[in-house]
Protein backbone atom coordinates (compact mmCIF):
# COMPACT_ATOMS: atom_id res chain seq x y z
CA UNK A 1 0.00 0.00 0.00
CA UNK A 2 1.47 3.35 -1.03
CA UNK A 3 2.02 6.13 1.48
CA UNK A 4 -0.68 8.82 1.59
CA UNK A 5 0.06 12.19 0.03
CA UNK A 6 -0.50 15.49 1.78
CA UNK A 7 -3.40 16.33 -0.53
CA UNK A 8 -5.12 13.06 0.49
CA UNK A 9 -5.28 14.13 4.14
CA UNK A 10 -5.72 17.88 3.70
CA UNK A 11 -8.93 17.74 5.71
CA UNK A 12 -6.78 16.88 8.76
CA UNK A 13 -5.27 20.37 8.50
CA UNK A 14 -8.56 22.26 8.93
CA UNK A 15 -7.96 22.78 12.65
CA UNK A 16 -10.98 20.77 13.80
CA UNK A 17 -8.89 18.49 16.06
CA UNK A 18 -5.59 19.71 17.58
CA UNK A 19 -2.45 17.97 16.38
CA UNK A 20 0.35 16.59 18.57
CA UNK A 21 3.98 17.45 17.86
CA UNK A 22 7.04 15.54 19.08
CA UNK A 23 10.45 17.23 19.14
CA UNK A 24 13.84 16.36 20.57
CA UNK A 25 16.28 18.58 22.50
CA UNK A 26 20.00 18.74 21.76
CA UNK A 27 20.69 16.37 24.70
CA UNK A 28 18.23 13.79 23.36
CA UNK A 29 15.34 14.57 25.74
CA UNK A 30 12.00 14.25 23.85
CA UNK A 31 9.10 16.65 24.24
CA UNK A 32 5.46 16.21 23.18
CA UNK A 33 2.95 19.06 22.98
CA UNK A 34 -0.40 19.94 21.43
CA UNK A 35 -0.24 22.48 18.60
CA UNK A 36 -3.18 24.59 17.53
CA UNK A 37 -2.51 24.88 13.80
CA UNK A 38 -0.97 22.85 10.98
CA UNK A 39 -1.43 24.80 7.75
CA UNK A 40 -1.34 23.38 4.22
CA UNK A 41 1.23 25.24 2.07
CA UNK A 42 1.61 22.86 -0.89
CA UNK A 43 2.05 19.14 -1.57
CA UNK A 44 5.52 19.13 0.02
CA UNK A 45 5.23 21.71 2.79
CA UNK A 46 3.19 22.62 5.87
CA UNK A 47 3.43 25.59 8.22
CA UNK A 48 3.01 25.47 11.99
CA UNK A 49 2.00 28.45 14.08
CA UNK A 50 4.77 29.96 16.19
CA UNK A 51 2.92 31.50 19.15
CA UNK A 52 5.22 31.11 22.16
CA UNK A 53 8.92 30.68 22.74
CA UNK A 54 8.40 27.37 24.55
CA UNK A 55 10.21 24.03 24.78
CA UNK A 56 8.94 22.96 21.35
CA UNK A 57 10.38 26.11 19.82
CA UNK A 58 13.71 25.66 21.58
CA UNK A 59 13.98 22.07 20.41
CA UNK A 60 13.20 22.93 16.78
CA UNK A 61 15.93 25.57 16.70
CA UNK A 62 18.38 22.99 18.10
CA UNK A 63 17.15 19.99 16.06
CA UNK A 64 15.08 20.79 12.92
CA UNK A 65 13.42 17.35 12.61
CA UNK A 66 10.09 16.55 14.29
CA UNK A 67 6.94 14.49 13.86
CA UNK A 68 3.30 15.62 13.94
CA UNK A 69 0.35 13.32 14.59
CA UNK A 70 -2.89 14.26 12.85
CA UNK A 71 -6.43 12.88 13.25
CA UNK A 72 -8.87 12.65 10.36
CA UNK A 73 -12.01 14.51 11.62
CA UNK A 74 -14.40 12.17 9.74
CA UNK A 75 -12.81 8.72 10.12
CA UNK A 76 -10.67 9.14 13.28
CA UNK A 77 -7.71 7.69 11.34
CA UNK A 78 -4.25 8.72 12.60
CA UNK A 79 -1.43 9.98 10.39
CA UNK A 80 2.12 10.89 11.31
CA UNK A 81 4.05 13.55 9.41
CA UNK A 82 7.85 13.43 9.49
CA UNK A 83 8.91 17.03 8.96
CA UNK A 84 12.03 19.22 8.80
CA UNK A 85 12.08 22.90 9.80
CA UNK A 86 13.11 25.30 6.99
CA UNK A 87 12.31 28.92 7.95
CA UNK A 88 9.97 31.32 9.74
CA UNK A 89 7.85 33.94 7.93
CA UNK A 90 6.54 36.93 9.91
CA UNK A 91 4.59 38.72 7.17
CA UNK A 92 3.09 38.15 3.75
CA UNK A 93 0.31 35.94 2.34
CA UNK A 94 1.16 32.77 4.30
CA UNK A 95 1.41 34.64 7.60
CA UNK A 96 -1.87 36.53 7.05
CA UNK A 97 -3.73 33.38 5.97
CA UNK A 98 -2.59 31.55 9.11
CA UNK A 99 -3.33 34.56 11.29
CA UNK A 100 -6.95 34.67 10.11
CA UNK A 101 -7.43 30.94 10.56
CA UNK A 102 -5.81 31.01 14.00
CA UNK A 103 -8.15 33.82 15.10
CA UNK A 104 -11.09 31.55 14.26
CA UNK A 105 -9.54 28.60 16.12
CA UNK A 106 -8.85 30.80 19.15
CA UNK A 107 -12.43 32.04 19.20
CA UNK A 108 -13.78 28.49 18.85
CA UNK A 109 -11.67 27.22 21.76
CA UNK A 110 -12.16 30.23 24.04
CA UNK A 111 -8.54 31.34 23.67
CA UNK A 112 -9.07 34.86 22.33
CA UNK A 113 -6.31 37.08 23.59
CA UNK A 114 -4.08 34.08 24.27
CA UNK A 115 -3.33 32.90 20.75
CA UNK A 116 -1.15 35.42 18.93
CA UNK A 117 0.75 34.45 15.84
CA UNK A 118 4.41 35.46 16.05
CA UNK A 119 5.47 33.65 12.91
CA UNK A 120 4.71 30.91 10.38
CA UNK A 121 7.22 28.07 10.73
CA UNK A 122 7.57 26.37 7.34
CA UNK A 123 8.49 22.66 7.27
CA UNK A 124 9.28 20.23 4.50
CA UNK A 125 7.19 17.06 4.74
CA UNK A 126 9.70 14.23 4.28
CA UNK A 127 7.28 11.33 4.81
CA UNK A 128 3.67 10.62 5.73
CA UNK A 129 2.88 7.50 7.71
CA UNK A 130 -0.60 6.02 8.15
CA UNK A 131 -0.82 4.78 11.74
CA UNK A 132 -2.37 1.27 11.93
CA UNK A 133 -5.87 1.21 13.41
CA UNK A 134 -9.55 0.66 12.66
CA UNK A 135 -10.83 3.97 11.26
CA UNK A 136 -14.46 4.64 10.41
CA UNK A 137 -15.60 4.37 6.77
CA UNK A 138 -14.83 7.47 4.74
CA UNK A 139 -18.02 9.41 3.84
CA UNK A 140 -18.94 9.72 0.18
CA UNK A 141 -16.89 12.47 -1.45
CA UNK A 142 -18.55 15.80 -2.07
CA UNK A 143 -19.69 16.04 -5.66
CA UNK A 144 -20.66 18.75 -8.09
CA UNK A 145 -17.96 21.27 -7.29
CA UNK A 146 -16.16 20.99 -10.61
CA UNK A 147 -19.52 21.12 -12.38
CA UNK A 148 -20.30 24.36 -10.52
CA UNK A 149 -17.07 25.92 -11.78
CA UNK A 150 -18.00 24.80 -15.29
CA UNK A 151 -21.45 26.42 -14.98
CA UNK A 152 -19.85 29.66 -13.86
CA UNK A 153 -17.39 29.58 -16.75
CA UNK A 154 -20.20 28.98 -19.25
CA UNK A 155 -22.30 31.81 -17.82
CA UNK A 156 -19.37 34.23 -17.88
CA UNK A 157 -18.61 33.33 -21.49
CA UNK A 158 -22.11 34.50 -22.47
CA UNK A 159 -21.83 37.86 -20.71
CA UNK A 160 -21.51 41.06 -22.72
CA UNK A 161 -21.19 43.53 -19.83
CA UNK A 162 -19.70 43.74 -16.37
CA UNK A 163 -23.22 43.99 -14.93
CA UNK A 164 -24.04 40.60 -16.43
CA UNK A 165 -20.74 39.07 -15.30
CA UNK A 166 -21.25 40.12 -11.67
CA UNK A 167 -24.79 38.77 -11.70
CA UNK A 168 -23.58 35.51 -13.28
CA UNK A 169 -20.98 34.91 -10.57
CA UNK A 170 -23.34 35.62 -7.67
CA UNK A 171 -26.11 33.53 -9.26
CA UNK A 172 -23.70 30.61 -9.68
CA UNK A 173 -22.64 30.83 -6.04
CA UNK A 174 -26.29 30.70 -5.01
CA UNK A 175 -27.54 28.11 -7.51
CA UNK A 176 -24.71 25.57 -7.46
CA UNK A 177 -22.44 26.24 -4.50
CA UNK A 178 -24.92 26.66 -1.63
CA UNK A 179 -23.76 30.19 -0.86
CA UNK A 180 -26.47 32.41 0.67
CA UNK A 181 -24.47 35.57 1.37
CA UNK A 182 -21.84 36.99 -0.94
CA UNK A 183 -20.52 40.15 -2.55
CA UNK A 184 -18.05 41.44 -5.10
CA UNK A 185 -15.90 44.46 -4.31
CA UNK A 186 -13.64 46.35 -6.74
CA UNK A 187 -10.38 48.03 -5.84
CA UNK A 188 -9.92 51.80 -6.02
CA UNK A 189 -6.14 51.64 -6.17
CA UNK A 190 -5.57 55.38 -5.70
CA UNK A 191 -7.75 55.57 -2.58
CA UNK A 192 -6.64 52.12 -1.31
CA UNK A 193 -10.27 51.15 -0.71
CA UNK A 194 -12.55 48.43 -2.01
CA UNK A 195 -16.11 49.37 -2.92
CA UNK A 196 -19.06 47.00 -3.20
CA UNK A 197 -20.50 46.69 -6.72
CA UNK A 198 -22.76 43.64 -6.27
CA UNK A 199 -24.12 41.49 -3.45
CA UNK A 200 -26.66 38.77 -2.72
CA UNK A 201 -28.49 37.51 0.34
CA UNK A 202 -28.45 40.68 2.46
CA UNK A 203 -31.28 42.91 3.66
CA UNK A 204 -29.72 45.86 1.79
CA UNK A 205 -27.44 45.68 -1.22
CA UNK A 206 -24.70 47.83 0.30
CA UNK A 207 -23.63 48.87 -3.20
CA UNK A 208 -21.13 51.68 -2.77
CA UNK A 209 -20.05 50.69 0.76
CA UNK A 210 -16.31 50.65 1.26
CA UNK A 211 -13.69 48.50 2.96
CA UNK A 212 -10.23 49.80 3.69
CA UNK A 213 -7.27 47.95 2.21
CA UNK A 214 -5.87 45.62 4.87
CA UNK A 215 -8.96 45.77 7.14
CA UNK A 216 -10.93 42.63 7.97
CA UNK A 217 -11.00 39.43 5.94
CA UNK A 218 -11.74 41.32 2.71
CA UNK A 219 -9.05 43.96 3.05
CA UNK A 220 -6.37 41.47 4.08
CA UNK A 221 -7.17 39.20 1.11
CA UNK A 222 -6.70 42.15 -1.26
CA UNK A 223 -3.55 43.49 0.38
CA UNK A 224 -1.82 40.12 0.63
CA UNK A 225 -3.21 38.74 -2.64
CA UNK A 226 -4.18 35.50 -0.96
CA UNK A 227 -7.37 33.70 0.09
CA UNK A 228 -8.33 34.32 3.71
CA UNK A 229 -10.66 31.83 5.38
CA UNK A 230 -12.15 31.89 8.88
CA UNK A 231 -14.15 28.85 10.00
CA UNK A 232 -15.40 30.03 13.39
CA UNK A 233 -16.87 33.24 14.75
CA UNK A 234 -14.13 35.75 15.61
CA UNK A 235 -14.35 39.40 16.53
CA UNK A 236 -10.81 39.89 15.28
CA UNK A 237 -11.92 40.00 11.66
CA UNK A 238 -15.36 41.60 11.86
CA UNK A 239 -15.49 44.54 9.54
CA UNK A 240 -17.51 46.48 12.12
CA UNK A 241 -14.23 46.74 14.04
CA UNK A 242 -12.67 48.49 11.08
CA UNK A 243 -15.66 50.81 10.77
CA UNK A 244 -15.32 51.87 14.40
CA UNK A 245 -11.62 52.50 13.93
CA UNK A 246 -12.39 54.56 10.87
CA UNK A 247 -14.92 56.77 12.64
CA UNK A 248 -12.59 57.23 15.59
CA UNK A 249 -9.98 58.67 13.26
CA UNK A 250 -11.57 62.16 13.40
CA UNK A 251 -12.96 62.01 9.87
CA UNK A 252 -14.70 65.26 8.80
CA UNK A 253 -18.50 65.36 9.02
CA UNK A 254 -18.97 65.33 5.27
CA UNK A 255 -17.01 62.11 4.99
CA UNK A 256 -19.07 60.49 7.74
CA UNK A 257 -22.44 61.17 6.11
CA UNK A 258 -21.23 59.63 2.84
CA UNK A 259 -20.65 56.23 4.47
CA UNK A 260 -22.97 53.60 3.01
CA UNK A 261 -23.66 50.85 5.58
CA UNK A 262 -21.64 47.70 5.00
CA UNK A 263 -24.15 44.93 4.20
CA UNK A 264 -22.36 41.97 5.86
CA UNK A 265 -23.79 39.64 8.50
CA UNK A 266 -23.73 41.01 12.05
CA UNK A 267 -22.38 37.73 13.46
CA UNK A 268 -20.71 35.68 10.71
CA UNK A 269 -19.34 32.32 11.80
CA UNK A 270 -17.58 31.44 8.54
CA UNK A 271 -15.99 33.81 6.04
CA UNK A 272 -13.96 33.34 2.89
CA UNK A 273 -12.43 36.11 0.77
CA UNK A 274 -10.36 35.54 -2.37
CA UNK A 275 -8.70 38.24 -4.48
CA UNK A 276 -9.97 38.78 -8.03
CA UNK A 277 -6.80 39.05 -10.09
CA UNK A 278 -5.71 39.29 -13.71
CA UNK A 279 -2.25 39.69 -15.22
CA UNK A 280 -0.75 39.99 -11.76
CA UNK A 281 -3.01 42.87 -10.72
CA UNK A 282 -5.59 42.83 -7.93
CA UNK A 283 -8.92 43.98 -9.39
CA UNK A 284 -11.13 43.28 -6.40
CA UNK A 285 -12.32 40.63 -3.95
CA UNK A 286 -14.94 37.89 -4.12
CA UNK A 287 -16.35 37.34 -0.62
CA UNK A 288 -18.80 34.84 0.90
CA UNK A 289 -19.93 34.28 4.48
CA UNK A 290 -22.32 32.19 6.57
CA UNK A 291 -23.95 32.32 10.01
CA UNK A 292 -22.75 28.72 10.60
CA UNK A 293 -19.36 27.39 11.72
CA UNK A 294 -17.17 25.33 9.38
CA UNK A 295 -19.23 26.29 6.32
CA UNK A 296 -16.28 26.71 3.95
CA UNK A 297 -13.51 24.13 3.66
CA UNK A 298 -10.41 23.97 1.50
CA UNK A 299 -12.45 22.65 -1.44
CA UNK A 300 -14.70 25.72 -1.29
CA UNK A 301 -11.58 27.86 -1.21
CA UNK A 302 -10.15 26.12 -4.29
CA UNK A 303 -13.46 26.51 -6.10
CA UNK A 304 -13.83 30.20 -5.26
CA UNK A 305 -10.26 30.89 -6.39
CA UNK A 306 -11.10 29.31 -9.77
CA UNK A 307 -14.29 31.37 -10.08
CA UNK A 308 -12.45 34.57 -9.11
CA UNK A 309 -9.82 33.82 -11.76
CA UNK A 310 -12.50 33.51 -14.46
CA UNK A 311 -14.12 36.74 -13.26
CA UNK A 312 -10.78 38.59 -13.30
CA UNK A 313 -10.05 37.54 -16.87
CA UNK A 314 -13.57 38.55 -17.93
CA UNK A 315 -13.24 42.00 -16.33
CA UNK A 316 -9.88 42.58 -18.01
CA UNK A 317 -11.27 41.51 -21.40
CA UNK A 318 -14.27 43.80 -21.07
CA UNK A 319 -12.03 46.69 -20.06
CA UNK A 320 -9.97 46.19 -23.23
CA UNK A 321 -12.93 45.88 -25.60
CA UNK A 322 -14.68 49.03 -24.33
CA UNK A 323 -11.62 51.04 -25.40
CA UNK A 324 -12.83 50.47 -28.99
CA UNK A 325 -16.48 51.54 -28.85
CA UNK A 326 -19.02 50.47 -31.40
CA UNK A 327 -20.40 52.99 -33.88
CA UNK A 328 -22.85 55.39 -32.28
CA UNK A 329 -26.39 54.02 -32.39
CA UNK A 330 -29.16 56.05 -34.05
CA UNK A 331 -30.08 58.95 -31.83
CA UNK A 332 -33.27 58.42 -29.85
CA UNK A 333 -35.15 61.46 -28.70
CA UNK A 334 -35.32 61.26 -24.90
CA UNK A 335 -38.64 61.31 -23.15
CA UNK A 336 -39.31 64.83 -21.86
CA UNK A 337 -38.51 65.25 -18.18
CA UNK A 338 -41.62 66.11 -16.18
CA UNK A 339 -42.69 66.74 -12.62
CA UNK A 340 -41.04 68.59 -9.76
CA UNK A 341 -37.33 69.21 -10.33
CA UNK A 342 -34.72 67.15 -8.48
CA UNK A 343 -32.28 69.26 -6.44
CA UNK A 344 -28.74 67.90 -6.77
CA UNK A 345 -25.70 69.24 -4.91
CA UNK A 346 -22.06 68.51 -5.63
CA UNK A 347 -19.15 68.87 -3.18
CA UNK A 348 -15.87 69.20 -5.06
CA UNK A 349 -13.78 68.21 -2.02
CA UNK A 350 -14.65 64.52 -2.49
CA UNK A 351 -16.93 64.65 -5.57
CA UNK A 352 -19.90 63.62 -3.47
CA UNK A 353 -23.39 64.15 -4.92
CA UNK A 354 -26.58 64.54 -2.88
CA UNK A 355 -30.19 64.32 -4.09
CA UNK A 356 -31.96 66.77 -1.82
CA UNK A 357 -30.43 65.97 1.55
CA UNK A 358 -29.80 62.31 0.73
CA UNK A 359 -26.32 61.12 -0.12
CA UNK A 360 -26.06 59.42 -3.51
CA UNK A 361 -22.45 58.77 -4.49
CA UNK A 362 -18.91 60.16 -4.28
CA UNK A 363 -15.43 59.79 -5.71
CA UNK A 364 -14.81 59.04 -9.37
CA UNK A 365 -18.37 57.75 -9.87
CA UNK A 366 -19.68 61.04 -8.39
CA UNK A 367 -17.44 63.05 -10.73
CA UNK A 368 -18.75 61.06 -13.71
CA UNK A 369 -22.37 61.73 -12.76
CA UNK A 370 -21.71 65.45 -12.28
CA UNK A 371 -20.03 65.70 -15.70
CA UNK A 372 -22.93 63.93 -17.43
CA UNK A 373 -25.53 66.15 -15.76
CA UNK A 374 -23.62 69.34 -16.59
CA UNK A 375 -23.06 68.31 -20.23
CA UNK A 376 -26.78 67.59 -20.48
CA UNK A 377 -27.65 70.98 -18.97
CA UNK A 378 -25.27 72.94 -21.24
CA UNK A 379 -25.58 71.01 -24.50
CA UNK A 380 -28.64 68.82 -24.13
CA UNK A 381 -26.53 65.71 -24.60
CA UNK A 382 -27.81 62.28 -23.62
CA UNK A 383 -25.39 59.97 -25.51
CA UNK A 384 -21.88 59.34 -24.10
CA UNK A 385 -18.93 56.99 -24.56
CA UNK A 386 -16.43 55.39 -22.21
CA UNK A 387 -13.60 56.78 -24.31
CA UNK A 388 -14.54 60.41 -23.74
CA UNK A 389 -14.74 59.78 -20.00
CA UNK A 390 -11.21 58.37 -20.06
CA UNK A 391 -9.97 61.46 -21.92
CA UNK A 392 -11.60 63.90 -19.47
CA UNK A 393 -8.94 64.75 -16.87
CA UNK A 394 -11.51 66.47 -14.61
CA UNK A 395 -13.01 63.10 -13.66
CA UNK A 396 -9.81 61.90 -12.04
CA UNK A 397 -9.60 58.41 -13.49
CA UNK A 398 -6.17 56.84 -12.88
CA UNK A 399 -3.95 56.33 -15.92
CA UNK A 400 -3.70 52.57 -15.36
CA UNK A 401 -6.41 50.13 -14.23
CA UNK A 402 -9.12 52.77 -14.10
CA UNK A 403 -11.95 50.20 -13.61
CA UNK A 404 -14.27 52.55 -15.50
CA UNK A 405 -16.80 49.79 -16.22
CA UNK A 406 -16.99 48.94 -12.51
CA UNK A 407 -17.52 52.59 -11.60
CA UNK A 408 -20.35 52.86 -14.16
CA UNK A 409 -21.93 49.71 -12.72
CA UNK A 410 -21.69 51.23 -9.24
CA UNK A 411 -23.23 54.50 -10.46
CA UNK A 412 -26.02 52.74 -12.36
CA UNK A 413 -26.98 50.60 -9.34
CA UNK A 414 -26.89 53.52 -6.92
CA UNK A 415 -29.18 55.51 -9.24
CA UNK A 416 -31.59 52.56 -9.47
CA UNK A 417 -31.75 52.34 -5.67
CA UNK A 418 -32.69 56.03 -5.55
CA UNK A 419 -35.90 55.63 -7.48
CA UNK A 420 -34.82 55.66 -11.10
CA UNK A 421 -35.53 59.32 -11.90
CA UNK A 422 -31.97 59.45 -13.22
CA UNK A 423 -30.86 56.41 -15.20
CA UNK A 424 -27.83 55.29 -17.16
CA UNK A 425 -28.52 52.69 -19.83
CA UNK A 426 -25.92 50.81 -21.83
CA UNK A 427 -26.53 51.33 -25.57
CA UNK A 428 -23.64 49.29 -26.97
CA UNK A 429 -20.03 48.38 -26.38
CA UNK A 430 -18.38 51.40 -24.75
CA UNK A 431 -21.51 53.56 -25.05
CA UNK A 432 -24.36 54.56 -22.73
CA UNK A 433 -27.27 56.98 -22.44
CA UNK A 434 -28.31 59.40 -19.68
CA UNK A 435 -32.07 59.35 -19.17
CA UNK A 436 -33.83 61.89 -16.92
CA UNK A 437 -37.45 61.32 -15.91
CA UNK A 438 -37.55 64.63 -13.98
CA UNK A 439 -35.87 67.99 -14.52
CA UNK A 440 -32.74 68.56 -12.42
CA UNK A 441 -31.36 71.66 -10.70
CA UNK A 442 -27.60 71.48 -10.16
CA UNK A 443 -25.88 73.32 -7.32
CA UNK A 444 -22.15 73.46 -6.64
CA UNK A 445 -21.40 73.60 -2.90
CA UNK A 446 -18.17 74.25 -1.08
Amino acid sequence: MSEPQLGDIRICLEGVIPAVMATCAADGMPNVAYISQVYYVDERHVALSFQFFNKTRQNILANPRASVQLIHPQTAAFYRLHIRYLRTETQGPLFEGMKAQLAGIASHTGMQGVFRLLGSDVYEVERIEAVPGAPLPLPAPRSGMLAAVRRCSERLARCASLDEALNAVLATLTDFMGVEHGMVLMLDDAAQRLYTVASCGYATSGVGSEVLMGEGVIGVAARERTPVRVSHMTNAYLYSQAMRSSFEANIPDLEAVTQIPYPGLAEPHSQLAVPVMSAGKVLGVLFVESPHDLQFGFEDEDMLVAVAGHLGATIDLMQATTDAPEAAPPAIAPSPAAGAPLQLRHYASNDSVFVGDTYLIKGVAGAILWKLLNDHRREGRTEFSNRELRLDASIGLPDVSDNLEARLVLLRRRLEEHGGDIRIEKTGRGRFRLDLARPVVLTESS
